[in-house]
C-alpha cells in the first residue's frame, strides 16, 4: 500500500512590513490595542505588482528544492487561496505549474479559507494513497492586502501576505506516512467570516458597490468564541482516534489568526509553551498561508527534525475547520 509522506517544506514573504505603528497612522488604532487583543506587531505586504502566484512560485521552488525530488517528477499541483490572481479562471495552482515549467501536471486550487493548507494535505493524501499520483506540491498562498479594507478597523490590524508549499509523496514506510487529517464544515456560519463580493449570490446595483463588498468581513467576538470551541473539540478528537497523547506532539502548529485563540486551545490540550508554533507577531494572519509558513519557520530554526510529529490545527471562513497529525519526513 502506498502512503502520503510530507518531505520538504518552503515559504515566501514579502519584503515590506507593515507595522503596527503604520496601522495607527491609518486607522484609529494603536501597537498596544492591537497586540492585547491578537498578538499581532507586524504583517508582510505584497508589492502592487507581486501576485499570488509570484509568491506561490517562490515558496514552491524552495520546497521541491528541500525535497530531493526532482521537479519533473510532480504530477499534481493544488493550491489553497481566497485571493486568487484571477477571480474565477484561470486557477492560481494553473498559473504557478506553468510558472514553474511543470509541464501537464494536474493543477486546480481550493477555497477553505485559513483551513486551506489542510484541506489540501487531505487532497494530496488521498491522492497519493489511491495510487493516482505521487508527487503532490501543495501550496498556500495569500495576497490578502487585496481584500482588505485599510479603513475597518476589526480587520485590516488581522491580515497579512506570504506563501508556503511543501511536497508530498509516496511512501511505502508507514513510519513515515501522513496519521490522520480531519476536515470539516458548516454553512450556517457563513456570515461570520465572508466576502460578499459580486458572485452569483450577491448582484449589486453598482460597480462601488460590488467593488466594496469584495473586502473580508467579520463579525469578531462571534468568530473567536466558535473557533476556540470548534478546533478544541477537532483537536481532541483526532488524538483520541489515534491513541495519542497531546505529550507526544513535538510540534503543535495552529493556524496564526489570533494568539489568545492559539493559547485557549493550548491551555485546554495541557500543552507546555515549548510545544507550541508562534508565528503571528510576526506575520499576522495569512489565512491558507498560515500553517506552512509557521512549520517553515521552526525548519528554517533547526527547530524541527526528522520523524518529528507535527499536530496542525485551524479554522477558517466558510466555516471551516480541520486538524492533522504528520510526522516530518525528509529524504534529505
Amino acid at each position: 500500500m502506498a502512503y502520503a509522506a510530507f518531505r520538504s517544506i518552503g515559504a515566501y514573504v514579502p519584503s515590506k512590513i507593515l507595522s503596527n505603528e503604520d496601522l495607527a497612522t491609518m486607522v484609529n488604532t494603536s501597537d498596544e490595542w492591537i497586540t492585547k487583543r491578537t498578538g499581532i506587531k507586524e504583517r508582510h505586504i505584497a508589492a502592487q505588482d507581486e501576485f499570488t502566484s509570484d509568491m506561490g512560485v517562490k515558496a514552491a521552488e524552495l520546497a521541491i528544492e528541500r525535497s530531493g525530488i526532482d521537479k519533473s517528477d510532480i504530477d499534481m499541483v493544488v493550491c489553497a487561496t481566497i485571493s486568487p490572481d484571477y477571480f474565477c479562471m484561470p486557477s492560481t495552482a494553473t498559473i504557478i505549474s506553468t510558472k514553474l515549467g511543470l509541464g501537464n501536471a494536474t493543477a486546480f486550487d481550493i477555497s477553505a479559507a485559513c483551513t486551506g493548507f489542510i484541506y489540501i494535505l487531505s487532497i494530496a493524501k488521498a491522492f497519493i494513497e489511491s495510487g493516482m499520483k505521487k508527487n503532490i506540491l501543495i501550496i498556500g498562498a495569500e495576497k490578502l492586502s487585496s481584500i482588505t479594507d485599510y479603513t475597518d478597523r476589526g480587520t485590516c490590524i488581522l491580515f497579512g501576505d506570504g506563501a508556503g508549499a511543501a511536497v508530498i509523496s509516496a511512501t511505502d514506510n508507514k513510519d513515515e506516512a501522513i496519521i490522520d487529517v480531519h476536515t470539516g464544515a458548516d454553512g450556517t456560519f457563513a456570515d461570520l467570516l465572508m466576502t460578499p463580493n459580486g458572485g452569483s449570490g450577491s448582484v449589486h446595483d453598482s460597480l462601488d458597490q460590488e467593488a466594496n463588498s469584495c473586502f473580508m468581513q467579520m463579525k469578531g467576538n462571534e468568530t473567536f468564541k466558535v473557533a476556540v470551541r470548534t478546533l478544541t473539540k477537532d483537536v481532541v478528537e483526532i488524538l483520541k482516534e489515534n491513541n495519542i497523547e497531546s505529550s507526544e506532539i513535538k510540534h503543535f502548529v495552529p493556524h496564526q489568526a489570533n494568539y489568545r485563540i492559539i493559547k485557549a486551545v493550548g491551555d485546554a490540550l495541557k500543552l507546555k509553551e515549548e510545544q507550541v508554533v508562534l508565528t503571528v507577531a510576526k506575520y499576522g494572519n495569512t489565512s491558507g498561508a498560515s500553517i506552512p509558513m509557521a512549520i517553515n519557520d521552526i525548519y528554517e530554526r533547526g527547530i524541527l527534525k526528522q520523524g518529528e510529529l507535527m499536530l496542525l490545527d485551524a479554522f477558517g471562513g466558510g466555516l471551516t475547520w480541520g486538524s492533522a497529525l504528520v510526522p516530518f519526513s525528509p529524504l534529505k
